[in-house]
């Protein structure tokens, strides 16, 4: 009967805490996967860039027409995706 009050805040923990920091990585990953060549991203640190080539694990993005940067396919954070011009 002590444990109860125990369990119901584990519970709560696991529900506000460690399961929505889950879906956010599994959104992440699945992101990651469907990358592909010419999609606009942002890296986690902030730049812009259109993804140029694969490399494993490696990503060459393209931030202007004479510069592409090599990172990590795990350092970019989002696609950038615009909303329709009306």
């Amino acid at each position: 009967m002590e444990f109860i009050p125990l369990i119901v805040i584990m519970l709560a923990m696991w529900a506000l805490l460690i399961l929505p920091q889950q879906r956010r990585a599994k959104a992440h990953r699945e992101m990651l996967a469907a990358l592909d060549v010419g999609d606009e991203v942002v890296t986690s640190s902030g730049m812009y860039g259109t993804i140029a080539e694969f490399d494993g694990g490696t990503v060459f993005l393209a931030v202007s027409d004479t510069l592409e940067i090599k990172i990590t396919k795990e350092s970019i954070s989002e696609r950038v995706v615009y909303a329709d011009a009306e």
